[in-house]
């Protein structure tokens, strides 16, 4: 009782402290631009940036070019070898390592400036939801983070390293501590069948009160709780009232954790990365995560239309519209310049700046110059499904160039909770929502250049298995939504 009394204490408080860059975004980004390029003037990325000579945005742009990880790789690895002040000032307290699609390991630096976002990030999101709603008795139950080991190790030069939600886990409050599970010795288990199984036989007693994970792990910690007590989680959990997620679209899900839950409960979008923490849902009951402007992130944006060309053109804040598809890149209290995240967003508000993630923008199909993002596959998914009252578990899309016969087409691979009966009338609205949102696509098929997609049911956790034979099962894994190849597509175990 008290814990809630004093949460929604020091939620006005903070309410009242992020009211002043939530409604003066962009003063707040000028203050971050101008302190970003004065801490790291003297830094090896500053002095091979003339950042001394930098007054403005527009000299900005001239001296510092968009990167991904490749081209900050050579500053990182001087970071791994010891040096100081290569991209920040001093030492990184943290590498987050991370496992790229097409960069193999990568080395994210975390400075002691960043770590502290990272943290007053998270705390603000649960403060925000309380003050919006007036609901804080979630606080007073025992909360479960479905997280990756936080078992870290150390370079050569002495600096920690390991997964980002490792990390974080050192960062508890103490007054959390008591009421977070699961234990630090079921938290450690590496493999993540067992670690569910672990935290099943910890948490079944418990009075769990806020859940927070990846939709599509916490569904695996969801089922084997029902198969042990034969009970849907929120009768099992009766004081259940909180779902904490962040990753992945959790729109596709939802149909299927109401029937697991077996009731409605809240749910808060967290936009988290190991580059920063960039927005989380300030508005529970909308769409739409407010971008923390005031967080030690500047942001810049290229369309993505433009973004394979020469040189496209960067957009800040004060430039963005509605409704457009962006690539997303940073510069950071942790040394990214320029940096090149991978995620796309559309903004849905600008007073405040509100935005959905829309995909990654490797994450497409144009194998015939289509260019469909996530975005669109899984909208005309949360479509389907609602239309034909279907659960999904998990599903991806890829491109079928040659097929023994007639023409090429997009295969969805689904797994469904049912195979819908059917499941040709599903398909066709499927096609047809894609139609309706991509015209690339519909000129394809109007033009008879590629057929009407096709569903292919996948078997029982076949995606659990195809992600435990990477070795990329549990933790902040997810399984990409498009590929513009075959590489997954063709490892999946069809029904």
């Amino acid at each position: 009782m008290i814990k809630s009394i004093m949460a929604k204490l020091f939620s006005k408080i903070i309410h009242q402290k992020n009211k002043k860059w939530i409604n003066n975004p962009l003063e707040f980004q000028r203050k971050t631009f101008n302190n970003l390029i004065k801490k790291a003037t003297y830094t090896d990325f500053g002095k091979d940036h003339n950042f001394h000579k930098i007054k403005d945005y527009s000299d900005f742009q001239a001296e510092v070019p968009i990167r991904d990880y490749e081209g900050l790789r050579p500053y990182v690895e001087k970071m791994l070898a010891g040096r100081a002040s290569v991209l920040w000032p001093g030492k990184p307290l943290y590498f987050a390592k991370t496992s790229g699609t097409t960069s193999g390991v990568k080395y994210i630096p975390i400075s002691k400036d960043s770590m502290t976002t990272h943290i007053k990030a998270a705390r603000d999101s649960l403060l925000n939801y309380i003050y919006k709603t007036g609901k804080a008795n979630f606080v007073n139950g025992k909360h479960i983070f479905l997280q990756g080991s936080p078992i870290l190790e150390k370079t050569k030069d002495g600096i920690t390293y390991g997964r980002l939600s490792g990390i974080v886990a050192h960062y508890v409050p103490k007054y959390l501590q008591k009421s977070r599970m699961p234990s630090w010795e079921n938290n450690c288990i590496d493999d993540w069948e067992t670690k569910v199984d672990a935290i099943v036989e910890e948490t079944f007693s418990e009075n769990m009160t806020l859940i927070a994970g990846i939709p599509s792990w916490v569904q695996m910690y969801f089922e084997k709780l029902i198969e042990k007590s034969n009970l849907p989680v929120g009768e099992k959990f009766k004081n259940f009232s909180l779902f904490v997620y962040g990753g992945v679209n959790y729109e596709p899900y939802r149909p299927m954790f109401e029937k697991l839950i077996g009731r409605k409960v809240d749910s808060i979008e967290l936009f988290p990365a190991s580059e920063g923490f960039f927005a989380y849902q300030d508005q529970p009951m909308e769409r739409g995560l407010l971008l923390l402007v005031n967080n030690g992130i500047f942001y810049e944006f290229i369309k993505t239309e433009e973004f394979w060309e020469n040189n496209p053109k960067r957009y800040t804040l004060g430039q963005v519209e509605l409704d457009v598809n962006y690539v997303l890149i940073l510069s950071t209290t942790a040394g990214l310049w320029g940096y090149n995240i991978g995620d796309t967003v559309k903004f849905v508000s600008l007073l405040p700046y509100r935005l959905i993630v829309t995909g990654r923008i490797k994450h497409y199909i144009s194998a015939f110059g289509e260019h469909v993002i996530s975005k669109e596959v899984e909208t005309a998914m949360e479509e389907a499904c609602k239309h034909f009252a279907i659960q999904i578990k998990e599903f991806t899309v890829a491109p079928q160039i040659n097929p023994k016969v007639g023409l090429p087409y997009h295969e969805w691979f689904v797994e469904f909770e049912k195979i819908p009966v059917k499941i040709d009338e599903f398909a066709a609205l499927l096609d047809q929502t894609m139609q309706n949102q991509n015209i690339y696509y519909q000129d394809l098929i109007l033009g008879k250049v590629l057929r009407t997609l096709v569903v292919t049911p996948v078997v029982k956790s076949g995606f659990q298995t195809y992600m435990k034979n990477i070795g990329k099962l549990g933790g902040q894994n997810k399984v990409p939504r498009l590929s513009n190849d075959r590489k997954i597509a063709d490892k999946l175990p069809i029904r």
